[in-house]
């Protein structure tokens, strides 16, 4: 069954049975490979509000990182 053929089977169910089924493909992902906290977060908003660093756009940070050396 390809991942078309699930999604229009999904689509066709209840919406409970839908929810539950992102659900708990959701959790199959695992952790993430990162680990941010609210006081990783707060620190961040403050730095950035502070102008101690600088913010940057999406966009902006893409393009600095097609200049970065590739490992």
């Amino acid at each position: 069954m390809t991942a078309e053929e699930i999604r229009i089977e999904a689509e066709r169910r209840p919406l409970r049975e839908r929810g539950a089924l992102i659900s708990r493909l959701i959790l199959s992902l695992g952790d993430p490979a990162y680990d941010v906290d609210d006081e990783e977060v707060s620190l961040r908003v403050r730095e950035t509000e502070s102008r101690e660093v600088e913010d940057i756009s999406h966009e902006e940070l893409l393009a600095r990182l097609k200049h970065l050396p590739k490992r």
